[in-house]
């Protein structure tokens, strides 16, 4: 089977930059930036994103160009004989599939409040009643199945169609629309009453924050948002590297694909901070600050229901962009490990999809009080076990593959990356990557479990 490229290296980056930007980028960078010292923090991000989370995704991006193939089969091909690194390529479609059984769940709320807004349901709602909203979303077993089948579905459909005329074709339309979106949210937002109050909050140096939080906690904050949000680990970003040319070095892609990451995440703070300040609501943590604290900003704004829906519509490309990277991993290791065709595969998933998301979506009402790890429940349990342990875990171990003779080794490593017009890895990296990186991810593993 004649392996499948991207169309244009616009492309190419578009949908590995639409795999790494997801809800994360939205959620949990303006609150974590805010807590954490605003510029100080967005400063010390930006250090550990180039310094740490960008060579990590040219590891991944150069065993798929290198192997022109998937996970599992990339490291059967690149590992020394007789040594078994290709057992992390079964724990990386695991984690792919760990992951999809409860962001899939999450990109339908965003959907399902996009649907809200646009139809008008949130017109009558007091600033009291919005969180009876979200409530009586999570208690609803048909709300919940209805719009993570959605997601699985029009997901599934897309890769169905192929790199090119599926996944390629609709990922450059959402992520164009989502940048265009993103602009026009901030515009707003900077017209807004306390705009300048929420923008000093967000990203002048606070050394007094600091201080409160503490310059050890702030550092470990920017390195674990820095190391998360590119999703590297369970190469999901390799098998992008594997339908890519040769025409381009890898330090430079991975630079640019970083940027546009980041600068989502640092929009996202741009819409949300002037919002809460001008409507004197906190910018509190992770999923009540999208569904509880931002839609009574919007009830209370004027043409708040075309905000609601731009600001709803915006982050469901956001996590459908990553929801469509991810299935790809697993229909394209399903194709190359059974010798299937691509819509077989898609048929499979589809159906795997479909009933191991289900617990998660029934978690908040009929599966409600069912824990699992640390007494957390479904949803956070398994987001424990992708964030905690498969993606950090399995970054080191790329690593140590890249950089190392019991794996690939440096020099093969580092000729695959620099291949190509642009940015050339420096040979002194090797130390870096050798003795210095790998003490990075470990601090964020142990971090993770603590």
């Amino acid at each position: 089977m004649e392996r499948e490229n991207f169309g244009s290296r616009l492309g190419f980056i578009l949908v590995s930059a639409g795999c790494a930007i997801g809800i994360g980028n939205v959620w949990k960078f303006p609150y974590v930036a805010g807590q954490n010292g605003g510029g100080i923090f967005v400063l010390f991000y930006l250090l550990f994103l180039f310094i740490m989370g960008a060579p990590i995704l040219s590891m991944e991006l150069a065993m798929g160009r290198a192997s022109r193939k998937g996970a599992i089969k990339a490291y059967k091909s690149l590992e020394p004989k007789k040594s078994k690194w290709h057992i992390h390529g079964y724990i990386c479609i695991l984690g792919s599939l760990l992951l999809m059984m409860y962001y899939t769940t999450v990109s339908g709320w965003m959907l399902n409040y996009a649907f809200k807004f646009a139809i008008g349901k949130f017109n009558n709602v007091s600033t009291d009643g919005v969180e009876n909203v979200f409530n009586t979303m999570l208690n609803s077993p048909a709300q919940m199945l209805i719009f993570m089948a959605i997601s699985v579905i029009v997901g599934i459909i897309v890769c169905s169609f192929g790199l090119q005329n599926g996944i390629e074709k609709i990922t450059k339309v959402m992520m164009l629309c989502l940048i265009a979106l993103i602009i026009i949210l901030a515009i707003h937002s900077f017209t807004l009453s306390n705009a300048k109050e929420g923008l000093s909050f967000y990203l002048l140096p606070n050394i007094e924050n600091v201080k409160a939080v503490g310059l050890g906690k702030v550092i470990t904050a920017a390195m674990n948002q820095s190391f998360f949000t590119l999703s590297i680990g369970a190469a999901s970003m390799e098998i992008f590297g594997s339908y890519m040319s040769k025409d381009n070095g890898l330090a430079g892609e991975s630079f640019r694909i970083s940027v546009l990451d980041t600068f989502v995440a640092i929009m996202s703070g741009l819409i949300i901070f002037p919002a809460c300040f001008s409507y004197n609501v906190e910018t509190t943590a992770g999923p009540s600050l999208i569904f509880i604290t931002l839609p009574k900003v919007f009830i209370n704004m004027p043409y708040g229901r075309i905000w609601g829906s731009l600001f709803f519509i915006f982050m469901t490309f956001a996590s459908f962009s990553t929801v469509i990277a991810v299935f790809e991993n697993l229909i394209a290791s399903g194709m190359e490990n059974l010798n299937i065709s691509r819509t077989k595969s898609s048929v499979i998933h589809l159906v795997i999809l479909l009933v191991t998301s289900i617990p998660c979506a029934l978690s908040f009402s009929l599966l409600k009080n069912v824990t699992l790890i640390k007494g957390m429940g479904i949803l956070d349990s398994e987001d424990f076990l992708v964030s905690n342990l498969i993606l950090p875990i399995g970054a080191l171990i790329i690593l140590i593959f890249c950089v190392t003779k019991w794996g690939w080794g440096f020099d093969n490593y580092l000729e695959e990356a620099n291949t190509g017009k642009g940015v050339k890895i420096p040979k002194w990296t090797k130390y870096y990557f050798r003795f210095v990186l790998p003490i990075l991810i470990i601090i964020i593993i142990i971090q993770g479990l603590i």
